[in-house]
């Protein structure tokens, strides 16, 4: 059975279930030439699944990196990542921003609105993330965290007013299927196809997606 998401095309949702952390990981690595780190895990402990970080207030259980120096870990190398989670199979799958694309975080309600503009304005998207936490990741190229602040501010807005944030050099998401404690997994709302291997530039997103974040205040 496919993971659905109210509001979007099942179609364009991927079967995880049957994948693997370690398979999902290389596949990202392999065909995407996405870099990846392994991240923090979920452990059951009475019962309860807790962060393997021991921390009882964590804020991303099971979806965080688990050193300072993780940046130095991600690798984009298929046969570096399987060797990885063959130690700890558990371990979230984590994308490093600002080399293969930077990312675009938006609530997902502004996110959902953006989405149905984008489709009637027939722009090309590139993958797009939900989050348990209720937030959507637009995969965008590389630069976005530099110049989207500005392009908020030629469309009138006060880059302050807007939840609208850019992922650059030094940040991260998580993908799918990776798992945030009990809150739920993350999933694609538009899943990675040979048809968006090429990602747009922030600036062809910016317009529907500070106006979808305006609406959503």
């Amino acid at each position: 059975m496919e993971e659905t998401i109210p509001g979007t095309d099942t179609a364009q949702i991927p079967q995880q279930r049957g994948d693997s952390l370690l398979e999902t990981a290389v596949r990202y690595a392999e065909e995407r030439h996405w870099d990846v780190f392994p991240g923090a895990w979920l452990v059951t402990v009475d019962g309860v699944q807790r962060c393997s970080c021991e921390d009882p207030a964590c804020g991303a259980p099971g979806a965080h990196p688990t050193r300072p120096d993780w940046a130095t870990q991600a690798t984009g190398s298929a046969t570096v990542a399987r060797r990885m989670w063959q130690k700890q199979p558990g371990a979230s799958i984590l994308l490093p921003t600002g080399r293969a694309f930077d990312a675009v975080s938006v609530p997902e309600t502004a996110g959902f609105l953006a989405l149905a503009r984008m489709e009637r304005m027939e722009l090309t998207l590139g993958p797009v993330t939900l989050t348990p936490d209720r937030r959507m990741h637009f995969l965008v190229l590389p630069g976005a965290s530099v110049k989207v602040p500005e392009l908020v501010r030629r469309l009138g807005w006060a880059p302050s007013s807007l939840d609208l944030v850019a992922l650059g050099e030094g940040s991260y998401v998580a993908a799918p299927p990776t798992r945030v404690g009990s809150r739920g997994a993350v999933q694609w709302a538009c899943r990675p196809t040979p048809a968006n291997r090429w990602l747009p530039d922030a600036e062809e997103l910016i317009s529907p997606l500070a106006y979808a974040c305006g609406r959503d205040r």
